[in-house]
């Protein structure tokens, strides 16, 4: 299981951390991601970085949030965080974290096999 939390509501240029817990599962073997869902639209993964097996560190951002975000895990607490800065109204969403029994981090939705139950973000301007 995945538990997010940590969303709100924030004004442009503030900041927000998100936080996922995981329970049942050998977090340090999964690749973890968050994914993001705004209304109207597919979700996207804006995030992801890999298991512990995969030798070294692969970490992926989307253009959009490169230099903004910054996704760690903390492998002894089954934790995952997205540290959100410089928010623009077009982050607002619902946002995901997930995790994937693949180490190598995916990009795309159907790679993951366990999903925390989104939390909303809204940037106002």
């Amino acid at each position: 299981q995945l538990q997010a939390c940590g969303g709100g509501l924030v004004q442009t240029g503030e900041s927000l951390k998100l936080s996922c817990a995981a329970s049942g599962f050998t977090f340090d073997d999964y690749s973890i991601g968050w994914f993001r869902q705004a209304p109207g639209l597919e979700r996207e993964g804006i995030s992801c970085v890999n298991g512990i097996s995969w030798r070294g560190d692969r970490t992926y951002y989307r253009d959009s949030v490169k230099a903004r975000f910054t996704i760690s895990r903390d492998n002894p607490k089954n934790m995952l965080y997205l540290q959100m800065n410089s928010l623009k109204p077009e982050d607002t969403a619902v946002y995901y974290c997930a995790a994937s029994r693949f180490a190598i981090p995916s990009r795309q939705a159907p790679d993951y096999n366990y999903w925390g139950q989104g939390t909303q973000v809204t940037v106002s301007s």
